[in-house]
């Protein structure tokens, strides 16, 4: 992106923003984030001609928002969302459409921001998956025991560690 462009899109942002302030800017960044992946995951192809090739819907684009989301921030996820002040699926199609109205996303004639309603429900999402049954020493023993805390090789932590530091260091403001 040109820094002319990134600019524009800057100047865009501030005026949804002071237009709608329910949402934080780290918001619509995250929907650029979640859109890229989500098209990235769906083999979508952004420079075809043909809409069915480019488009994601709202229920896919919703769907890639938890996963990523997930991905990004894990049982944290509901914390940050609604820190950007997003309490439910809506809210996405929220953030979506004002994007769409100020001109840095685009839709076909059947999306609508009622796509994204009740898609699923945060607490289950978000809360509900990450309970633990057990006292401290069994969590304690999960932690040291379960294979997804653990790397194969020490690339593998580097790495590990990096995508953490990079996830972790935008929240440390």
């Amino acid at each position: 992106m040109g820094k002319k462009t990134a600019q524009n899109t800057w100047k865009k942002l501030q005026r949804i923003i002071e237009k709608d302030s329910r949402y934080s800017v780290q918001s619509y960044q995250f929907i650029f984030e979640a859109l890229d992946f989500t098209a990235s995951k769906l083999g979508k192809k952004y420079n075809s001609s043909k809409e069915e090739e480019r488009h994601v819907s709202g229920q896919e684009l919703s769907g890639g928002v938890k996963q990523y989301a997930m991905m990004k921030f894990g049982f944290m996820t509901r914390t940050v969302f609604e820190l950007w002040g997003i309490t439910n699926s809506g809210d996405f199609g929220e953030i979506v459409f004002n994007l769409v109205e100020s001109g840095l996303m685009g839709k076909t004639e059947s999306d609508s921001v009622d796509d994204f309603k009740d898609l699923y429900d945060f607490q289950t999402e978000f809360e509900d998956k990450f309970k633990f049954e057990g006292d401290f020493d069994d969590f304690g023993q999960f932690l040291r025991t379960d294979p997804k805390f653990y790397y194969d090789t020490p690339e593998e932590l580097l790495t590990g560690y990096r995508d953490i530091a990079k996830r972790v260091d935008p929240l440390m403001i």
